[in-house]
C-alpha cells in the first residue's frame, strides 16, 4: 500500500506543521489502517490563516482591476504544476478519497482539470464593468455604470467525496475574482487540499494570497472561518443538515454564504425511450460508490414497463457482477465508502429499506472479503415508494431505489416531491416531450436523452436544500464579485 507524503498546512506563504506539530492518522478507505498523517492545525493557525488573507487583500494590488492578468497567469501556472503532479494528484483520489482507479481519469483528477482550463477559457467572457447609460435626475443628465469587484477574503469548505474537483471549483474561481482564499478541505482528505499549498508556493503565488488548513476535528476550523468577521463569503459544499448551520451562523456577521448541498436526484426513463434497457441499466449506483452530490438516485420508470425495467436491473447488476473493489485494477470505477462511519451509515439505509417494505432486488450486503476497508456492494430497492426515507433521504452510497409512475403527469408530481433539486435526467424517443418534463422539474441541472448538464464551462447548482448560488462557467466567478454603482453628471470627466 503507498504511503502518502505529510500534509502540510500553507500560511502566508509558508509549508509548515501544526502549531505545536500535532498531527493525525489518515485512514485509507481501502484498508482501514494509516496510509500517511496530516498536519492537525489548532486555533492559532487558523486565526494566522484569516489575518494573513485578510491583510493579502487589503493591503496589496492582489484584487485590483490592473492585476487581473497577472492573478490569471499565475493560476494557469498553478494549472501547469498540477498537470505535472498528475500521477501524485491520482494517488492522492485512490487512497485519500477510495476512488477506483477507473475513476481517477473521470471526475477525480482528469474532469478537474478539465474545468480549471474551462475556468482560464471563459475568465475572458466576465463582465467587469456594464454601461447602464444615461438618465435624467433632477433637471441634469446623469452616466452610470456598474464595476464588479472582488468580494474579498473567503473561506472555501470542501467535502471528501470529490475533492480536487470541488476545490479547483472554488478556489480557482476566487482566485480569478481577485479574492484571497482559506481553504479548509475535509479531515479525510486533506492532501488534497494540502497539495495546492505546495504548489502555489512553487508557483510565486504573493503570501497571504492563498491559504491551506485542515485538522481532525471536522469542525473546528470551519466554526472559526464561519463566525469570523474578516471572512467576507464563505463556499460551502457538503450535507444540508452543515449547510443550514453554516447559513445561520454567518447571517450573524451578514457574510455572503454560497452553498452546493446535498441531492436526491430522478432520472425519469419514459415508456418511449429509444433504448428502454440501456436508459435503465446506465442507471446503476457504482460509480465512486454512489458518493456524488449529483448522482441520480432515483430511478423512475413507468408503471406499464416496471417489471421489464426490474429484469433489467437484476441483469445489469447481475453482469457488473464482482467487478469492482480490487485497487489494482484501472478498469474498475467503483471501491469502498470513504470511512467506517459512511459504511455504518449506507449499511443503516439499507436495512431500513428492508423496515420500509421495499424489495431488495440485488446487493445489500458488506463486503469484508474485498478487503479491510469499508465496502458495501452495489444495491437497488424495486418496489419503493416516494414516501419512503430510503426514496426521500440523501443515503450517499451505492444504494439505487427504483419508483414506478402512471404517466408524465406522476412523474414530474414525484420527481418534485423532494426537498432537493440539484440535479436529473429524463429519457424519451419524443424530444418535445423530454423536454417539457425537463422544464418542470424543479432542479438546478437536468440532462435530456442524455445530455451533458454539468460541465466546467456551465453554471453549476441547486434549487430548494440543494443550495444557493452557482459553481463553475462565468457564473462561478461571478459569485465571488461585488456590483458597484458608479453614476456622475454628465460632462464631467469619467
Amino acid at each position: 500500500m503507498t504511503t502518502l507524503p505529510d500534509a502540510k498546512l500553507y500560511i502566508d506563504g509558508k509549508l509548515r506543521d501544526a502549531t505545536g506539530g500535532r498531527s493525525y492518522d489518515l485512514i485509507s478507505p481501502w484498508t482501514g489502517e494509516p496510509v500517511g498523517k496530516a498536519a492537525d492545525a489548532t486555533k492559532e493557525d487558523v486565526e494566522e490563516a484569516i489575518t494573513a488573507a485578510r491583510r493579502a487583500f487589503d493591503e496589496t494590488n492582489w484584487s485590483s482591476p490592473e492585476n487581473r492578468q497577472t492573478r490569471f497567469e499565475l493560476v494557469k501556472k498553478l494549472r501547469e504544476l498540477f498537470q505535472e503532479n498528475y500521477d501524485r494528484l491520482g494517488d492522492l483520489a485512490v487512497h485519500e478519497a477510495g476512488a477506483a482507479r477507473g475513476a481517477v481519469d473521470r471526475a477525480h483528477v482528469a474532469m478537474a482539470l478539465d474545468g480549471w482550463d474551462d475556468y482560464l477559457d471563459v475568465f475572458k467572457n466576465v463582465e467587469w464593468e456594464k454601461d447602464y447609460g444615461e438618465k435624467n435626475a433632477f433637471g441634469a443628465m446623469h452616466k452610470r455604470i456598474a464595476v464588479r469587484e472582488p468580494v474579498g477574503v473567503v473561506a472555501a469548505i470542501t467535502p471528501w467525496n470529490v475533492p480536487l474537483y470541488v476545490n479547483i471549483g472554488k478556489v480557482v474561481a476566487a482566485l480569478l475574482a481577485g479574492c484571497t482564499v482559506i481553504l479548509k478541505p475535509a479531515p479525510d482528505t486533506p492532501g488534497a487540499g494540502a497539495v495546492f499549498g505546495e504548489l502555489a508556493e512553487k508557483a510565486g503565488f504573493p503570501k497571504g494570497v492563498l491559504n491551506v488548513v485542515f485538522g481532525k476535528d471536522p469542525a473546528e476550523a470551519g466554526e472559526m472561518l464561519v463566525q469570523d468577521p474578516r471572512v467576507d463569503l464563505v463556499s460551502f459544499t457538503g450535507s444540508t443538515a452543515v449547510g443550514k448551520h453554516i447559513m445561520e451562523e454567518g447571517g450573524k456577521t451578514l457574510k455572503r454564504v454560497f452553498l452546493e448541498l446535498g441531492g436526491k436526484s430522478a432520472k425519469i426513463v419514459l415508456d418511449d425511450a429509444p433504448d428502454f434497457a440501456m436508459e435503465c441499466a446506465m442507471t446503476m449506483l457504482v460509480f465512486h460508490a454512489g458518493q456524488g452530490c449529483a448522482v441520480q438516485s432515483r430511478l423512475l420508470v413507468p408503471k406499464s414497463r416496471y417489471e421489464e425495467a426490474k429484469a433489467i436491473l437484476k441483469g445489469a447488476y447481475g453482469q457488473f457482477g464482482d467487478n469492482w473493489g480490487d485497487i489494482d485494477n484501472p478498469e474498475h470505477i467503483m471501491g469502498p465508502v470513504i470511512s467506517k462511519k459512511q459504511m455504518d451509515r449506507v449499511m443503516s439505509y439499507i436495512e431500513l429499506g428492508k423496515e420500509e417494505g421495499a424489495t431488495l432486488l440485488h446487493g445489500g450486503n458488506a463486503r469484508p472479503d474485498k478487503g479491510g476497508g469499508f465496502f458495501i456492494e452495489p444495491t437497488v430497492f424495486v418496489d419503493v415508494t416516494n414516501d419512503m426515507r430510503i426514496a426521500q433521504e440523501e443515503i450517499f452510497g451505492p444504494v439505487l431505489v427504483v419508483i414506478p409512475f402512471e404517466d408524465d403527469e406522476d412523474a414530474i408530481r414525484i420527481a418534485n416531491e423532494s426537498n432537493y433539486g440539484l440535479s436529473g435526467g429524463v429519457s424519451s424517443g419524443d424530444f418535445d416531450r423530454a423536454m417539457n418534463v425537463a422544464r418542470r422539474v424543479r432542479t438546478g441541472s437536468m440532462s435530456v436523452n442524455g445530455g451533458m448538464c454539468i460541465a466546467g464551462d456551465i453554471p453549476f447548482g441547486g434549487y430548494k436544500a440543494s443550495g444557493i448560488g452557482r459553481e463553475w462557467g462565468v457564473e462561478g466567478i461571478e459569485e465571488y464579485t461585488e456590483i458597484k454603482m458608479l453614476a456622475w453628471p454628465v460632462g464631467q470627466a469619467a
